[in-house]
């Protein structure tokens, strides 16, 4: 029997009450091939918004890691379309997938942030950016 390496990257839209967001499910390897059909297809989402800002649910907790030249793209996507992303919350279950997200963190406009619980990132998503700014001043 053959071993197969599932690998694969999956985008959709999903709705929590009224906010609606981008649900990325990232599984295996990343590789420059997946940045290379991922891409075109984001900008051409992007391009069609007035003024995007975009909350999104990225799910790594099968992400095994990705190639150098991958790990290149990523950033060039990130420092092109950070700023038409509001909130991106990472979901994972490694410590070395948090430690990216503070990285990633210093090449984004968005404000990213890191969760072990689905439901913990999902309650993130659907809060008020507002409400989050008064309990942080209070």
């Amino acid at each position: 029997m053959m071993d197969f390496q599932r690998h694969g990257l999956s985008v959709g839209i999903e709705r929590i009450g009224s906010e609606f967001f981008l649900l990325i499910r990232i599984r295996g390897d990343l590789t420059h091939w997946d940045y290379e059909i991922i891409t075109p297809l984001l900008e051409q989402a992007l391009d069609s918004v007035a003024h995007p800002q975009v909350k999104a649910l990225v799910d790594i907790r099968e992400l095994r890691g990705w190639e150098w030249r991958a790990a290149w793209d990523d950033l060039r996507l990130g420092l092109r379309h950070g700023s038409e992303f509001s909130q991106v919350a990472l979901l994972g279950n490694g410590n070395w997938q948090e430690l990216a997200t503070r990285v990633a963190n210093w090449f984004t406009g968005a404000e990213l942030r890191y969760f072990r619980a689905q439901d913990d990132a999902l309650q993130w998503l659907a809060e008020d950016p507002e409400d989050r700014t008064e309990r942080a001043q209070a």
